[in-house]
């Protein structure tokens, strides 16, 4: 495989961002609040607004939180642009923080917008609900999972972490 640079990883961050935004825009455009439709006897579309973090953590903090969500993300996101530059050939890892950003990035456009995320993918199961969620926040779990099992690999003894 070819050497890969940051400038590929950022493009899949993006093309990742414009399929959250996307996806976004197409259940604003079709979903009422309150509104579920049934996909599967596991699965709803939702419209939800989550003005906190991950379940809700601080959703009802006043709204302080928006912006400390937006600059930590922000904070973030500058980080994994480092390490990107440093590490683009590290596949997994390069796969991993990518997903991370795109997942960070599509949920601040959220909040700066709308002043919350808009969550709609429901799954539940014998009556106990997922939290909502979205292709963003799919992304960071996704993201997060690869850069543990990354962690968890062996490194060769060289030092060479390609």
């Amino acid at each position: 495989m070819s050497r890969l640079r940051s400038g590929h990883w950022l493009a899949l961050a993006t093309a990742l961002i414009a399929l959250d935004q996307v996806t976004k825009w197409v259940v604003l455009s079709h979903i009422q609040l309150g509104e579920t439709i049934v996909v599967a006897p596991f699965w709803n579309w939702v419209l939800a607004f989550n003005t906190g973090a991950a379940f809700s953590f601080l959703s009802d903090a006043g709204g302080w939180q928006r912006w400390f969500f937006t600059g930590l993300a922000f904070a973030i996101a500058g980080w994994i642009v480092v390490m990107l530059r440093r590490h683009a050939s590290d596949l997994h890892l390069s796969l991993a923080l990518s997903l991370i950003l795109a997942g960070a990035l599509g949920n601040v456009i959220d909040r700066i917008r709308f002043g919350a995320v808009v969550d709609f993918i429901q799954w539940h199961v014998a009556g106990y609900y997922w939290p909502a969620f979205n292709v963003a926040d799919s992304a960071i779990v996704g993201g997060a999972i690869l850069l543990a099992l990354t962690q968890l690999r062996p490194r060769p003894a060289s030092g060479d972490h390609a």
